[in-house]
């Protein structure tokens, strides 16, 4: 009261600042959905789980106004059957990679909450050993956040927030987890190998010039220990320098590599030091991947282990065929060899120079 009989030509201005700050707030107050999933082995569907959401955002989406009707009963079963229809277009739920049905029970009115609660099933579902969740509930919004808690025979075992940014996530449960962890990440480093043409790059440069199976297993085995090396540092958060130093060294490993291919001459090979080097730079790479893939906490052992067994089944798939392609060609002709290892040597120099130009001085220039 001092303040006003001090300062009233400030009241109005405060009130108005107070008004247009509050409108918003009344306008949209809570932004949020909550779902709890449940998994047991045990239950009559293994798969189950409830949806909340706040009336505001039903309401928006059904084009009802005011959106309190929704809070009486009658209006929001009248509206129950078409509400469900949009969030089932918007959630979904797959177990091992099958896409999941969900039936939807009776919808319950929590007027406390200013909140409307669906509960569902999966008929038939068995206990997953990867459960896969996308939601995108109201898109309309974009502070929108959708809360998971993830109970396993009625333990909390996750808890994670999607929005407009994070729409998935991934689980893997009890028993059947080391098995789903190991398929889905050796999976996952078999593709990143094989559509990672900056990788399969440097591999091909350091196996242009040919030479013994004994040379070559070192030149890779060298590049296999140096890479998982750095991959473990960073996806266990040890050290993890960033992506906008780690993309252009990558592309000037490959520089080097065809440099290096231009101009030995004869001299000593050293692929298996350059191997080892790069190698460093390259794991730093993989782990850039692995860490947007939402490794679990539970098996992040296997994790690792796993996406480092698929990258090497990819990098030997790689390594097999070009190293016996080459040693063919060598075969019926030297000369023809030498020709093409000179030749792709300079490809892997421009190829190299180019990624590197593209990281340094364009954004959104990785490979």
């Amino acid at each position: 009261m001092a303040f006003v009989r001090s300062a009233p030509w400030l009241v109005a201005p405060l009130l108005a600042l107070l008004i247009t700050v509050a409108a918003p707030a009344a306008a949209h107050p809570v932004p949020f959905s909550y779902l709890d999933l449940r998994l047991d082995s045990g239950a009559p569907q293994a798969v189950s789980g409830t949806l909340t959401v706040h009336v505001f955002d039903a309401a928006h989406e059904l084009s009802i106004d005011p959106p309190e009707r929704l809070l009486m009963p009658g209006a929001a079963s009248a509206q129950a059957a078409t509400l469900e229809t949009l969030l089932a277009s918007r959630l979904a739920l797959t177990a091992d990679g099958r896409p999941l049905a969900v039936s939807w029970g009776p919808l319950d009115v929590l007027p406390d909450k200013q909140s409307l609660r669906l509960p569902f099933v999966v008929s038939g579902a068995r206990m997953p050993g990867r459960l896969t969740l996308s939601a995108s509930l109201f898109p309309y919004d974009p502070n929108h956040q959708t809360f998971v808690n993830i109970y396993e025979a009625s333990v909390l075992r996750r808890q994670a927030i999607l929005d407009v940014h994070h729409q998935s996530l991934e689980h893997f449960t009890g028993s059947t987890q080391t098995l789903a962890v190991i398929a889905r990440f050796v999976r996952a480093g078999i593709q990143h190998i094989l559509i990672g043409p900056d990788h399969i790059l440097f591999l091909i440069g350091l196996l242009l010039l040919g030479g013994s199976v004994r040379k070559l297993l070192l030149v890779v085995t060298s590049f296999t220990i140096a890479h998982s090396i750095t991959l473990s540092i960073a996806a266990l958060n040890i050290f993890s320098p960033p992506s906008r130093v780690v993309e252009p060294l990558i592309a000037l490993s490959i520089v080097y590599v065809g440099f290096d291919n231009l101009l030995i001459r004869g001299g000593r090979d050293v692929r298996a030091w350059i191997a080892f080097t790069f190698g460093l730079v390259h794991g730093f790479g993989f782990a850039s991947v692995l860490r947007e893939m939402d490794l679990p906490q539970r098996a992040l052992g296997w994790s690792l282990f796993s996406f480092n067994v698929g990258v090497e089944i990819g990098q030997l798939m790689v390594v097999v065929l070009v190293a016996s392609a080459l040693a063919a060609l060598r075969h019926r002709s030297e000369a023809a060899g030498r020709r093409l290892a000179f030749a792709g040597s300079i490809v892997v120099v421009a190829a190299g120079t180019f990624w590197f130009v593209q990281r340094v001085f364009f954004a959104g220039g990785t490979v």
